[in-house]
């Protein structure tokens, strides 16, 4: 009996302590979130150019869709009218800059500001990131309406179960894209311009994500080694889920979370050594 209240007393004890670091975290992001979206309604001109900007799927889809029509391609003009739609929508949720932001923290010194505060500053980038997410759901849902519009051949309605597991995926997808992006921002501790290495890498993204062509048209090997790659989980793999194309649940995501942790570790790594550099800078 003795046991048994000692027992009960520790529960209590940490669920105590746990409850209220919850409800705090929980404040802080809901915080940030609604700072940050009020900040990006503020330019929703300039949020209808970045929707437009990601647009390029859309474009590519008008040249597969005419090539599939005269070529053996194992897609028909319809499969890659609803990939590349597809493509798009994976585009608007998973595009990320954090690695200009916080290049240009470390070149006006604002990062010290942050530095200042009681909260890792990735943070502030991510909730900026995902707050814009929600501020042009509208401008994307207007240019998806307009694309049925224009090609209602391609309608398809995903089922539930299907669209609730691209939601979880897309969530992996953007996590994944912004730690990559992020620990190539690390690098800016140290050189002026960590940009030109996201201009380098983006090259890799462009050709391997599937932005530009679905890995179908792929030769089979060059596929296989590219699905070992962290490129097709960003735009592939979900635009394939919500179509309803053939793909390897577990071993996408199992690639997926591979690569998320072996980017968290490399940020953290990049990050510590980072910060004796800067302070080293007398900054």
């Amino acid at each position: 009996m003795t046991m048994n209240k000692s027992q009960v007393k520790g529960e209590k004890h940490v669920l105590s302590s746990i409850l209220p670091a919850f409800q705090r975290n929980l404040r802080i992001a809901g915080t940030l979130l609604s700072v940050y979206y009020a900040y990006m309604v503020e330019y929703r001109a300039e949020l209808l150019l970045w929707v437009l900007s990601g647009s390029l799927p859309i474009i590519l889809m008008g040249l597969w869709v005419e090539a599939a029509r005269s070529g053996q391609f194992g897609l028909t003009s319809v499969d890659f009218a609803r990939y590349f739609l597809a493509a798009f929508i994976a585009r608007q949720f998973t595009v990320v800059w954090v690695i200009w932001e916080f290049e240009r923290e470390i070149v006006e010194g604002r990062l010290s500001f942050r530095l200042l505060q009681p909260l890792n500053p990735i943070w502030h980038h991510f909730a900026s990131h995902a707050a814009e997410r929600l501020a042009r759901l509208p401008f994307a849902f207007g240019l998806i309406v307009l694309f049925f519009l224009l090609y209602p051949q391609a309608f398809w309605l995903p089922s539930p179960t299907t669209l609730a597991l691209f939601m979880v995926v897309i969530i992996l997808a953007f996590a994944l894209r912004f730690l990559m992006q992020y620990t190539l921002a690390m690098f800016a501790f140290w050189i002026e311009r960590a940009s030109a290495l996201e201009q380098f890498w983006f090259l890799f993204y462009l050709f391997l994500s599937g932005l530009v062509a679905p890995l179908e048209v792929f030769p089979p090997l060059v596929r296989e080694i590219v699905l070992w790659t962290p490129f097709p989980y960003l735009i592939y793999f979900p635009a394939s889920l919500l179509v309803g194309l053939p793909v390897n649940l577990g071993k996408s995501l199992l690639v997926i979370v591979i690569w998320t942790v072996l980017f968290f570790l490399a940020y953290r790594w990049l990050w510590r050594r980072g910060l004796r550099q800067y302070s080293g800078m007398g900054a």
